[in-house]
């Protein structure tokens, strides 16, 4: 990608915190093995690519977890950071803790209800998932060595965890932090009422509270707008509280915003062949490689039929194609320039496939919607269920 005519990067605060991200955060779950993910997955040699591109066009900041391509994505990420000599204090290298990670590489470890954690309990895991002390500092052992890192700036936790003491989750992370592991913590795809316990127990007690909140959130999906965001705005409104700022996933929803055919059978594009999963459809505790395709994570679960339930849906697609159309830009920057326009928002994390993708995004940075345009993409929008956690 050549970087000869990219604007300057801007960079915002994460949170209140002192710490600078840019607009625009790159995603590397798309980095590691097709077998394990998908062929939608790149390799190492291209995902370097990607990560050297992305750094050259001024972003600081790479968004991976521990599960992504089971640990495979943060060596990728890691060895990029070497191989191109990027300057450790100038990036932003941000990751998660809670998932198990395969010590064969053939099984994707899912812990769910009682019978996927006791099977996985009796694989020889029964300490390698959640959020308990000894797991967060494991994780994050495992993590520095695979990133070649001695520190991460953010750690995130991927989901919460009903079986171990938010007591125990709270103090474990603040002593990452002091042990100088870990720079600043967030959370990631949690319930409000989830994430308030543990700030509230975090600023009560004098601990490091979270930064950062990741969540699903995009023109087809803004349950987060009555879920999530409340709860960060009223921490705005409590000076002894820090408030955090969104960080989010999906941010193109769709094939579609890429550009790909019309046909709404396509709009999820690369997710079209999983098997929808509900919510709690947890089927057992390992799924072969082949599997994994249709049955990880909560995109997974974010199948054309959810995103497409409501006619309001398909004409936010089509009000896309239109701004788009008339004002010569693709439809992917279109959807990041929204989600850029929310208040409280600080960066979307998008993921890249190609490095023409990946430039569109960028590009995405610098474009301006107007009001009319924003309440003509919002109008549309009928309420979905929440999804994603």
């Amino acid at each position: 990608m050549s970087t000869a005519n990219v604007k300057k990067m801007e960079y915002v605060r994460l949170g209140q915190s002192g710490l600078k991200i840019s607009k625009i955060v790159l995603g590397c779950m798309s980095y590691g093995n097709p077998k394990w993910w998908g062929n939608w997955v790149l390799e190492e040699e291209e995902a370097s690519k990607h990560i050297k591109a992305a750094y050259d066009a001024g972003i600081n900041a790479f968004d991976t977890a521990n599960v992504y391509s089971n640990g495979l994505s943060e060596e990728i990420l890691g060895r990029a950071i070497k191989q191109h000599n990027l300057p450790r204090d100038e990036i932003v290298v941000m990751t998660k803790v809670y998932f198990p990670v395969s010590r064969d590489n053939t099984q994707l470890l899912r812990p769910g209800g009682p019978d996927a954690n006791a099977a996985i309990e009796a694989a020889g895991y029964a300490n390698q998932f959640g959020l308990s002390r000894k797991h967060i500092f494991d994780s994050v052992k495992h993590s520095l060595q695979r990133l070649q890192l001695d520190y991460i700036d953010l750690l995130q936790c991927h989901r919460f965890d009903p079986n171990t003491p938010i007591e125990e989750t709270m103090q474990a992370l603040h002593d990452v932090v002091k042990a100088g592991y870990v720079r600043y913590i967030g959370m990631s795809s949690c319930y409000a009422w989830q994430f308030n316990v543990m700030q509230n127990h975090a600023i009560n007690n004098k601990l490091t509270p979270f930064i950062s909140m990741q969540n699903h959130y995009n023109l087809l999906y803004r349950e987060e707008e009555r879920e999530m965001f409340p709860s960060l705005k009223a921490c705005q409104n409590h000076q002894h509280i820090q408030e955090p700022s969104l960080t989010f996933t999906s941010t193109l929803a769709s094939a579609r915003f890429l550009g790909l055919p019309l046909p709404e059978e396509r709009l999820l594009g690369r997710w079209k062949s999983r098997t929808p999963l509900s919510a709690r459809n947890l089927t057992g505790a390992f799924l072969p490689r082949t599997q994994l395709i249709r049955s990880h994570s909560c995109i997974a679960r974010m199948p054309p039929s959810v995103y497409l339930q409501s006619e309001g849906n398909k004409t936010i697609v089509k009000r896309v194609e239109e701004i788009a159309t008339k004002r010569g830009i693709s439809m992917a920057q279109v959807s990041v320039a929204w989600a850029l326009s929310k208040e409280g928002v600080s960066a979307p994390i998008v993921g890249s496939t190609s490095l023409a993708n990946l430039e569109d995004a960028i590009a995405a940075a610098h474009i301006k919607l107007t009001e009319d345009e924003i309440k003509l993409l919002e109008e549309p929008y009928q309420p979905l269920a929440v999804l994603g956690h």
